[in-house]
């Protein structure tokens, strides 16, 4: 299986582990590794936004430090 989220301009391309019963992905697009895992497609869904969320504040607080 694989399919695609979206979040604020984010896209998660996702996978299902049958091993683990689990689904999981990673944010594509960006220079770093940023992945997200649930039981559920609610779950996933739920890591998806809280990884895009995360990932945002690091960012912004990254560029406050430079002074950017």
């Amino acid at each position: 299986m694989k399919d695609i989220l979206t979040y604020k301009d984010f896209i998660g391309v996702i996978h299902f582990s049958s091993k683990d019963d689990m689904l999981y992905g990673k944010i594509e697009g960006i220079n770093d590794l940023v992945t997200f895992e649930g039981k559920s497609v609610s779950e996933l869904k739920k890591s998806f936004k809280e990884a895009i969320e995360d990932y945002i504040e690091l960012c912004n607080e990254i560029l406050e430090r430079e002074g950017v």
